[in-house]
């Protein structure tokens, strides 16, 4: 794509932009192909709290695990679960 067709709008919040990209094609307004990959390091992600019941036993044996990792136990867990999303 040489020219872009349609100029982007200027947007009041980010809620307002939000609802124009979920309704219209990026493709009319960004020239895709000359995008680059962009890294940031320093980029956290969003985090929520969750309360999640366990039976004792279990968590007694996650937080041996943990100890014998020298990690805190919630870090096990959360690694537990990442690992096991990546093989579904």
């Amino acid at each position: 794509m040489s020219k872009l067709a349609k100029n982007a709008p200027t947007f009041q919040s980010e809620e307002q932009e939000r609802r124009f990209w979920e309704e219209n094609d990026s493709t009319e307004y960004v020239d895709w192909s000359k995008a680059e990959r962009v890294v940031m390091p320093n980029l956290k992600p969003t985090t929520t709290s969750i309360s999640l019941r366990l039976p004792v036993s279990l968590l007694d044996s996650i937080k041996v695990a943990a100890n014998q990792q020298d990690v805190p136990y919630q870090s096990l867990i959360k690694t537990w679960l990442a690992d096991k999303i990546k093989t579904v």
